[in-house]
């Protein structure tokens, strides 16, 4: 049965063996970033990222056409989340995420993106060369693409005619993120592709395992697209939980409610479940609202938790982006719930 609660900031962990020791998060982008670096304050003694590969846009576009390799922006960005906070990591951090400016080449590309692309001609696999930067640059955990071969999103899309009924293909990670129209339904390309094992490995032996936040479309639902990922999903002892985002994003979830996020995470994959679901607690605070979410979150099995996981900025207002210190003591605490039932 789905369950809300509002978690006291002191309920979180305290010990050691109630910590996860192994987390392994799914995501992409700007999203996973975040969750990465809560991660690590929850102090496990591993972090796996586990990287979608749809990417078709700026450097990482250009590199998957000219070179034919998964594209690299969202695993770098994961790289860098995972670097020290000490000197040299944050020497590693800007370096990865230095792009260049300028008219010629090399404008526009991100220089981790290029170290990724030569250590992988170097070293045989994408997942040797960032393996490799990881041991260089200190990083705390380990970035794993969830493929080893470029994927594409094609999607079904609403309101690009008159006709709202009509449905029009859309293909492309920049595409869908970007369309005017309202996204109904993704695929990747090729249907069934073949997964990382590294990716399943790190699913199967977490503790903790998260899914989101991120562009729903683009970075969370591709997993979930990978039938072994699923399974993997389903076999893991992990607690499973999804992150949901703090607000609806212009173009592929305009205008979804948190309730609509959960249920798209249902049509897309039909035997998920999870054990929790994270929301803001200042997203949704009328009890019509949390009704909604708790028949949506119980289609996956999953209780339902609020918590305070907002950024605020220099005037204490709140941004738009999940906090890390805030978002750890809301793994932690969901963490500790679901263990104890």
């Amino acid at each position: 049965m789905t369950t809300f609660f509002d978690a006291p900031k002191e309920d979180v962990a305290k010990e050691p063996d109630e910590r996860p020791q192994v987390i392994t998060s799914l995501g992409g982008g700007h999203g996973l970033f975040q969750t990465l670096r809560a991660a690590r304050l929850c102090s496990p003694n591993q972090i796996n990222a586990v990287v979608t590969v749809a990417d078709d846009g700026g450097s990482s576009g250009r590199i998957r056409r000219e070179l034919g390799q998964v594209p690299p922006g969202d695993l770098r960005m994961a790289l860098a989340a995972l670097t020290d906070d000490a000197d040299t990591g944050g020497v590693w951090e800007n370096l990865l995420q230095h792009r260049f400016g300028g008219h010629g080449a090399l404008a526009g590309h991100a220089l981790g993106n290029l170290m990724i692309v030569a250590l992988t001609d170097m070293l045989g696999t994408s997942q040797h060369a960032l393996d490799k930067i990881a041991e260089l640059s200190g990083a705390t955990g380990r970035v794993i693409p969830v493929c080893s071969e470029p994927l594409d999103l094609e999607a079904e899309v609403s309101g690009l005619d008159t006709d709202p009924r009509l449905m029009r293909q859309v293909r492309g990670q920049v595409a869908v993120a970007s369309t005017p129209g309202q996204v109904r339904r993704v695929r990747i390309i090729p249907e069934d592709p073949q997964p990382n094992p590294e990716a399943i490995d790190a699913i199967l032996n977490a503790d903790l395992v998260t899914l989101g936040p991120g562009s729903w479309f683009s970075s969370v639902i591709p997993h979930i697209l990978i039938p072994e990922v699923v399974e993997a999903l389903s076999q893991t002892k992990a607690i499973k939980t999804v992150v949901l985002n703090l607000t609806s994003e212009p173009g592929e979830t305009a205008g979804f409610s948190a309730e609509r996020h959960i249920h798209v995470l249902r049509q897309h994959a039909r035997t998920l479940n999870v054990d929790r679901v994270i929301i803001d607690s200042s997203t949704l605070t009328s009890p019509s609202e949390r009704s909604h979410v708790e028949r949506a979150a119980r289609t996956l099995g999953a209780e339902v938790s609020f918590h305070d996981v907002q950024e605020e900025d220099a005037r204490g207002r709140f941004t738009s982006v999940h906090c890390p210190a805030k978002l750890s003591t809301a793994l932690l605490a969901s963490y500790a719930h679901a263990r104890s039932l």
